[in-house]
């Protein structure tokens, strides 16, 4: 599953603002979009306050949806979401971090933003940043929401005040006894002759940052997130055959949609790089279908689980 996080254009390495932020990078939809069907790729555009506001989002989502060309999802940035009626902090902007009131606010007036301008009941959800909380799960459920697409195993937001992934599973999992809400994991691998010891090593590697460059230099362990931003091709194949001989039956990989256009995320800084990413896509699907595994969809999921 090819999921996209759709959201504002802002400076990666400047302090949040609510502020003054443009979605100009939404003309490069349609032409990724193209891409997506060449490949046969169904993606989701998980869309937050910004996009979902402008008039960019209501000229090109609503008909792709309508033709069951691309599927839309929902994405909270808190820092740009109303209310706002917090501080912003790098620690608020873990939706999860909220008051459960305020986070379920903020996330209502979202759904019904999508509801009323695009269209569209979502049926997934991911946080922004990753920022789910103890109260994320029975928000969603209230609102309908069966899959939620937040967790990003392997790793560990908690020196910013987020969730900690680190020991959380590559593979979809129920969240409750009732079994409505299913987490669908963003595919992260470890790579190595120390993979399996991967997540015990991890509180080491934070603590020496020069020793994750070493394990991953002299091939002993590797961390390995597939997405094609700060991941190479070759790094990605080697997640893809791991996550297959490991048994996992669904593999997610993302994208932010600022990484259309160069400049807006420290990943793609130049044309050169946009080619790049599409590069690293066509060859990334290429050996999906060389090793067997066909493009699905959050429709495809519901009713496979249904079944």
């Amino acid at each position: 599953m090819l999921t996209i996080d759709t959201e504002e254009e802002f400076d990666w390495n400047k302090p949040l603002s609510p502020t003054g932020h443009r979605v100009d990078h939404l003309m490069r939809i349609e032409k990724f979009q193209e891409f997506c069907e060449g490949i046969g790729v169904i993606p989701v555009y998980l869309v937050d306050w910004p996009v979902v506001s402008s008039d960019q989002a209501r000229e090109i989502f609503p008909p792709l949806v309508t033709s069951g060309r691309a599927e839309l999802g929902v994405q909270l940035h808190p820092w740009v979401n109303p209310p706002q009626r917090e501080t912003v902090t790098a620690h608020n902007s873990f939706a999860g971090n909220l008051p459960a009131d305020l986070e379920q606010e903020k996330f209502d007036n979202l759904v019904d933003a999508i509801e009323q301008k695009l269209g569209v009941s979502p049926l997934i959800y991911r946080a922004g940043r990753y920022g789910v909380g103890a109260n994320t799960a029975a928000i969603l459920k209230q609102r309908g929401i069966a899959i939620d697409t937040s967790v990003r195993p392997h790793h560990d937001y908690s020196g910013e005040g987020g969730p900690d992934f680190s020991r959380h599973p590559n593979y979809p999992y129920w969240s409750d006894e009732q079994r409505s809400l299913l987490e669908i994991p963003l595919t992260t691998c470890y790579w190595g002759m120390l993979r399996r010891q991967g997540a015990a090593l991890q509180p080491l590697v934070r603590k020496f940052p020069g020793l994750g460059g070493a394990l991953a230099r002299t091939a002993m362990l590797e961390r390995i997130p597939l997405t094609p931003e700060g991941t190479t091709r070759e790094e990605a194949i080697r997640c893809i055959d791991i996550a297959l001989d490991d048994g996992l039956e669904l593999l997610v990989l993302s994208l932010h949609s600022p990484s259309l256009v160069p400049g807006h995320t420290p990943y793609v800084r130049d044309e050169d790089d946009v080619d790049a990413l599409y590069d690293w896509l066509r060859a990334v699907y290429g050996y999906f279908e060389l090793r067997g595994v066909k493009p699905t969809s959050v429709g495809e999921i519901m009713h496979q689980v249904e079944v």
